[in-house]
């Protein structure tokens, strides 16, 4: 697998999508009489199942498959320059057994991340920690009988781990952002808050290897509620996280209620099960509560995620555990996991030791990073952060010249992929075409016997007869023509679960040309006819197989952002390279 700090091709590009597609074939995989894409739409309360992989070569291919499908809803395909964090660290409190500090990290140019260093008072290189937050109140200094992160960072401090307690975005010192944010062009950039909290986590790494009393050997992390999605993420796209203990949020009933969970493209196919499968085989201790969404833990993820764990002869590396509560980081909990992490990291197997003890919570004003100071003069604004990142990725684009490269990034944006196999019926000259397992069902019209052509119109199929005399496969890509029909779009986090209409237009296209080469036609002809020019350019951008492209650039799309969010809304496609990497992959 690839670091987190580089950008590789996967061996054989596209086909690691493929390997990921054909996981999902069934042994009775038929076309649905109505299109699934319309009618089943998945969302955070879904009730997901979790696939079966039978080896361990099989789940590396889908876990390679879903690091790159993490990494692109971020904004961080490919990863962005690593800029210096000029670390602040001052306001030192000497306490009992530990001390804390302010942190102030620029994770990007004029951004600031802030939190609280704890560190043990013992000498020598020391284990460390993650410790992002959950949606409480008070965020890193919440402290209250449900949650308290102050006391959770002092008692494992005292155990001997440095501890960094970040924010999330918008919260305590580290609001140069809101904590929600993002509007269409944002997310053609793949800017949001998720994206922004995983580069800050990741940075976050990077700041306690640098640590002259941090063993960089040895970092881990623990975090409940959505400080448990941050946790699940990066431990999924970053191998440096060597254990963790996520607490109530692997769940199959509810994926996240924060944008910060959910971005774009994030869960297309895929759950928290998977994400927190991803740790295997590293330690993990799966945390539940009776009363929240992990409730069927013991029953349900628990299983699902030591089937992985099998696949590495490691069902030793995990362990569970559920607290009688509802949704908490409380002391029970707490302990629970200086239980685990004690013996585990530190080798401390006396029961006293593990047992959390009170401690004196600081006053807010000598935790907060920026209280009576002000932001470094390069402090950037909300709209000034979204610009340089935006700056950022084009210069990336302008940058990349590989077209493999493009091509990865294009396909991960789309959500798109090449089938495994295509299933047909044919009734005289109309066909019906999908993918097993996914629902799909596109309509077309066969003008001749054996077609090398496949023409596509904004109208569907009865539209294009007359475009061209060759024998031709017309197709009515996904709500065109007679395919138009209702699909609930007003879903929370619709485009976390599902592809928007446009991607779905061009993974048909790609469906029906994987359709002519299974009938051994080599090169296929691509018609596009007006707007759907733009749809086969895309899917032409993608396909792992030479495809001869008509499909004229129409003169009201220049390729802007405006354009996009006009004519063809797919999050995460500018920063994947948009028109220029299209263009490049089909000249």
């Amino acid at each position: 697998m690839a670091s987190l700090h580089t950008f590789e091709i996967p061996q054989a590009g596209i086909c690691v999508l493929t390997l990921a597609a054909s996981f999902c074939i069934s042994a009775a995989a038929q076309i649905p009489a109505q299109d699934a894409r319309n009618t089943t739409i998945p969302g955070t309360d879904t009730h997901f199942t979790m696939p079966v992989y039978k080896t361990r070569a099989e789940w590396e291919a889908r876990k390679q498959h879903l690091r790159y499908q993490i990494l692109s809803a971020a904004g961080l395909l490919p990863m962005p320059e690593k800029t210096p964090l000029h670390p602040l660290i001052f306001g030192r409190l000497e306490r009992k057994g530990y001390t804390i500090e302010k942190v102030a990290l620029e994770t990007l140019p004029g951004y600031y991340l802030a939190g609280n260093l704890y560190r043990p008072r013992t000498p020598g290189k020391h284990p460390a920690l993650l410790s992002p937050h959950g949606h409480w109140s008070y965020g890193r200094l919440e402290n209250s009988e449900r949650a308290s992160v102050p006391l959770r960072c002092i008692n494992l401090a005292r155990l001997g781990f440095v501890v960094f307690a970040y924010d999330m975005v918008g919260y305590d010192d580290t609001t140069q952002t809101p904590h929600a944010f993002g509007g269409p062009r944002e997310q053609l950039w793949s800017f949001g808050p998720l994206g922004l909290q995983l580069w800050n986590s990741t940075r976050a790494i990077d700041f306690l290897q640098s640590l002259p009393d941090v063993d960089a050997e040895k970092i881990g992390g623990t975090g409940a509620s959505g400080g448990a999605t941050q946790l699940i993420l990066i431990s999924a796209v970053d191998p440096r996280i060597k254990f963790s203990a996520p607490v109530n949020m692997i769940s199959a009933i509810m994926q996240g209620g924060s944008p910060c969970e959910n971005a774009p493209s994030l869960r297309v196919g895929t759950n928290n099960m998977e994400f927190g499968a991803m740790m295997a085989p590293r330690p993990m201790f799966m945390v539940s509560a009776t009363g929240d969404w992990t409730r069927n833990t013991p029953r349900e993820e628990y299983p699902a995620v030591r089937s992985i764990y099998e696949l590495y002869d490691a069902a030793s590396k995990l362990e569970m555990t559920q607290i009688t509560a509802p949704h908490n980081y409380n002391k029970e909990t707490r302990e629970a996991v200086y239980r685990y992490f004690g013996p585990k990291i530190l080798d401390i197997t006396d029961p006293t030791a593990l047992r959390e003890h009170n401690a004196a919570i600081e006053s807010l004003h000598d935790m907060l990073v920026w209280h009576e100071r002000t932001l470094p003069p390069n402090a950037l604004t909300y709209d000034q952060i979204a610009e340089e990142w935006i700056a950022a990725a084009k210069k990336q684009n302008e940058a990349t010249t590989d077209a493999a490269e493009f091509r990865l990034r294009l396909m991960y944006a789309l959500s798109a992929e090449w089938p495994a196999r295509v299933l047909s019926e044919t009734h005289g000259h109309d066909v019906l075409l999908g993918r097993p397992g996914k629902g799909d069902r596109i309509a077309a019209i066969e003008t001749a016997s054996n077609p090398h052509t496949i023409v596509v119109h904004p109208d569907g199929a009865e539209a294009a007869r007359d475009v061209t005399s060759e024998p031709a496969l017309l197709v009515t890509v996904f709500q065109t023509g007679h395919a138009i029909a209702p699909r609930d779009r007003s879903a929370k986090f619709f485009l976390t679960f599902n592809k928007t209409d446009d991607a779905e237009r061009v993974q048909d296209i790609l469906t029906a040309v994987a359709y002519l080469t299974e009938h051994g036609v080599r090169n296929p002809h691509l018609i596009g006819v007006g707007k759907a020019g733009l749809w086969c350019r895309f899917a032409a951008a993608v396909a792992p197989v030479p495809v001869q492209l008509d499909a004229p650039a129409a003169v009201d799309f220049t390729g802007s952002d405006q354009d996009f969010i006009d004519k063809f809304f797919v999050p995460g496609i500018q920063r994947a390279g948009g028109v220029h990497a299209a263009m490049l992959l089909t000249h």
